[in-house]
């Protein structure tokens, strides 16, 4: 799936849904955080119009995500809980390129936001491959169609803005990069864990 070069250990399906409430939790502040990342971007780009507006459709996509994750866990009479950090996440952000050109600031943003989306879309799999609630396991599978959508658009938004540049050529480092730092995740009960 997207290329991803390690594909998740089917275990960790199990080891998720034997804390279900916390995955629930670390999921709804992944959506929360999603959305922020598609307003920061609106922020970056205010002069490409036709990639706002699709931003725009994302981040209240995200949003409905969050709410519907948030409904799911009032629904089990948990509550939400407090934000968990993501480390894989901050692990992919020490990967971006901090210099250089606006061009390659917002192509290194982009692929970095698809890279967030291919590796979610890859664990709603597993989750609705896995789980055994099967109301569940067809959430997930809705959510990984969402985020399949997601990374596409960012990809295509950084071929877009990245002409000139080989994209692709750094969508391959990505991926490599990402290949390493996940070996040492997919043991905890967190989307990206």
């Amino acid at each position: 799936m997207f290329k991803l070069k390690l594909p998740t250990d089917p275990r960790w399906a199990r080891i998720a849904e034997s804390n279900i409430e916390e995955v629930l939790t670390d999921h709804a502040w992944c959506e929360q955080k999603a959305a922020s990342n598609c307003i920061s971007l609106i922020t970056m780009l205010p002069e490409h119009t036709h990639i706002i507006t699709e931003l725009i459709k994302i981040a209240q996509e995200e949003m409905d995500h969050f709410e519907q994750v948030h409904e799911i866990i009032k629904s089990k009479g948990w509550i939400l809980g407090r934000e968990r950090k993501d480390h894989y996440v901050n692990e992919l952000y020490k990967f971006m390129h901090k210099g250089g050109s606006r061009q390659t600031h917002l192509v290194e943003r982009l692929l970095f936001s698809a890279m967030i989306e291919a590796r979610s879309c890859e664990r709603f799999k597993v989750l609705s491959d896995t789980i055994d609630d099967e109301k569940m396991a067809k959430f997930y599978k809705d959510l990984m169609i969402s985020e399949a959508n997601h990374y596409t658009v960012f990809i295509n938004f950084a071929n877009e803005i990245g002409e000139g540049m080989d994209v692709k050529k750094r969508w391959e480092e990505w991926l490599a990069y990402e290949a390493e730092i996940i070996k040492s995740y997919g043991k905890s009960e967190a989307i990206h864990g």
